[in-house]
């Protein structure tokens, strides 16, 4: 065999090696519910795309698809679950008008905080509870970051009492919006672009959006300068909804590779948002004095307590699994809440008298 022969059989050998042992290039396409200019979760599926493609050193190629293409920025359950996306990038409580369960693994008003849910989520069950909701959809949920506790919006007027919620016209989305309802207030939904102009016009009174790291960029505190405190998401998760197929025609060294770079990317948006929360919430003080940051007094917090468990159980009487859902975590917030308010809050607290 002479050494050209040999040397090009090398390099074939290299390559295969390079490749994978099927020699194959798994091309998938991703569409996220947000566009790439949104702070910090616009940034995720870029995030993915680099952290895939480096780690399998090219085996894995995803394309990346924003609303501004995919028109439809809350069907990614549809999309991933029909294999028109492999991967949907979004939250999983856009969808709780299909199925209402979705929503826990977002957010559950008055419930755990970001740490007490994801230790729910990898420990406490909360993992096999979400494939008990997403394997009839196709769809395999991988983690993709946490917004944090989320503000409770901007507000043109005060709240002072329960009656003050009768007829207040507010953009909230999902579950919080139905707790409102509720009470008397008036929901809307009108859509991110035409908020701004909404509020400052008087469309609506209220806008519940993020927190400091999203809201300065669409400039509620111009026109609103009252800035509640939240209770209807105390956590924000995000995810990568994978579709089921497509994640299983992968091999085992690049489904390993995928899961780690989620939950690389999911750690990122965790610490980035806080930090840039911080540099926010300083820059919207100096610039914006008379912003007054609120909590909603005891009575209204009580009656929207009271409702959102209304509607909770009404729910878990019509669905076992729903019911399942609900009942782990307050257990697990049972036992959690007493070692968060002995570390954290107790800390907090007695530091700062």
């Amino acid at each position: 065999m002479n050494k050209f022969l040999v040397a090009s059989l090398g390099l074939l050998a290299c390559a295969s090696l390079a490749m994978g042992a099927d020699g194959k290039v798994y091309k998938l396409k991703l569409a996220s519910s947000w566009e790439s200019t949104m702070p910090v979760l616009g940034e995720v599926p870029k995030e993915l795309k680099d952290r895939v493609e480096k780690m399998s050193d090219g085996r894995i190629e995803i394309r990346i698809d924003y609303p501004s293409k995919h028109k439809s920025p809350f069907a990614l359950l549809d999309f991933t679950k029909s294999g028109q996306y492999d991967i949907g990038y979004t939250t999983s409580y856009y969808y709780k008008g299909k199925d209402a369960k979705m929503m826990f693994f977002t957010a559950t008003p008055f419930m755990m905080n970001t740490a007490e849910q994801t230790a729910w989520y990898e420990f406490g069950g909360g993992k096999e509870l979400e494939a008990k909701v997403f394997d009839p959809y196709n769809i395999k949920i991988f983690r993709a970051g946490n917004t944090g506790t989320q503000m409770g919006g901007w507000f043109k007027k005060e709240i002072k009492t329960v009656d003050d919620l009768k007829g207040l016209k507010i953009r909230i989305p999902g579950f919080g919006g139905e707790i409102y309802a509720k009470l008397g207030a008036n929901i809307n939904t009108i859509s991110t672009g035409e908020l701004y102009m909404a509020l400052e016009m008087g469309t609506i009174d209220a806008v519940e959006w993020v927190s400091p790291a999203y809201d300065m960029a669409l400039g509620f505190h111009r026109v609103a300068k009252y800035y509640y405190t939240g209770w209807q998401e105390p956590t924000g998760e995000v995810q990568f909804f994978v579709n089921k197929k497509a994640y299983e025609k992968l091999p085992a060294d690049l489904q390993a590779i995928f899961e780690s770079a989620a939950a690389d990317v999911a750690q990122m948006v965790n610490t980035k948002v806080f930090f840039v929360n911080t540099q926010y919430w300083a820059k919207m003080k100096s610039e914006y004095p008379d912003i007054e940051v609120k909590s909603f007094p005891p009575e209204v917090m009580a009656a929207l307590r009271k409702a959102t468990n209304e509607l909770l159980d009404e729910e878990s009487a019509k669905d076992p699994l729903f019911k399942e859902i609900i009942d782990s975590q307050r257990a697990f917030m049972k036992m959690a809440r007493e070692w968060t308010k002995m570390s954290d809050y107790a800390y907090i607290k007695t530091s700062e008298e």
